[in-house]
């Protein structure tokens, strides 16, 4: 069963920066490209960033450009997302997925998993 794990959300003030975390099982991690998606309340879900599945190449939406950091660690099975400055319009549910590839966006399995709420608001 293909499970995916997002966590490290929370309540945060506006300027400030959390780390994400995305963990996955019932699939080979390592073959796939990873993208990080968000969906705010009454929204449809958008991309915002994106890693190769080596971990080398990243990727980012105009969401929150220059804002975002993504890395992999291979040893872990781990993708972070770290976003700093963090703005109200932020706010949001963001869920991790594999994807075909980062150019395509498109997930690979019909499974999102619960997602992690980040809330900025002062």
């Amino acid at each position: 069963e293909v499970q995916l794990q997002a966590s490290g959300g929370g309540l945060v003030q506006p300027g400030g920066s959390l780390r994400l975390s995305c963990a996955g099982s019932g699939f080979a991690f390592d073959d796939y490209a990873i993208a990080w998606f968000r969906q705010a309340p009454g929204k449809d879900r958008k991309w915002v960033s994106c890693i190769s599945h080596s971990g080398e190449d990243p990727y980012y939406s105009d969401l929150a450009k220059g804002r975002l950091t993504i890395s992999k660690d291979t040893n872990e099975n781990t993708v972070y997302l770290q976003i700093y400055s963090l703005q109200p319009d932020d706010t949001a549910v963001y869920y991790c997925a594999p994807v075909v590839s980062c150019w395509s966006q498109i997930p690979v399995f019909d499974s999102w998993g619960q997602g992690t709420q980040v809330t900025v608001s002062s």
